[in-house]
């Protein structure tokens, strides 16, 4: 039974995600504190942020919106990983783990959206928190 956002396993992995992003960019070139290390850092941080504040919220819909969100900002994180590839601004095998965790993180976070979106838990959910060991992240 899930008691918090934390207990999602997306959350988590996207939680890790984001502390792996800010050591990475820890060593990028400091030209790029306010460009590429600064729209990494937030976009890492939005995943888990939105996954948690979706969580929280009252009504499927709007858990899904959050998660929607928390999805594009994948997307974006991991876009910016391949700019910060190219650039080699992180080692291969850094890129290779970050690119890894980022896909990680997606089909998770579509395996969640998949099953919120499934009618019987329409049905029967008015607040995202009880949803219980049947959850798929």
């Amino acid at each position: 039974m899930l008691r918090s956002y934390q207990d999602l396993k997306v959350w988590q992995k996207s939680y890790d995600l984001c502390l792996q992003v800010y050591r990475l960019t820890r060593a990028f070139p400091a030209s790029e504190s306010y460009g590429l290390t600064s729209q990494m850092r937030r976009a890492a941080v939005s995943v888990p942020s939105n996954i948690a504040e979706g969580y929280g919220r009252t009504s499927t819909a709007e858990y899904l919106r959050s998660l929607r969100i928390a999805y594009g900002s994948n997307c974006e994180l991991e876009t910016q990983a391949m700019i910060s590839k190219d650039l080699s601004y992180v080692k291969l095998d850094d890129a290779a783990r970050l690119k890894e965790d980022i896909r990680e993180v997606e089909r998770m976070l579509k395996a969640l959206m998949r099953s919120l979106s499934s009618p019987a838990k329409n049905l029967r959910r008015s607040n995202p928190r009880p949803l219980g060991p049947s959850n798929p992240s």
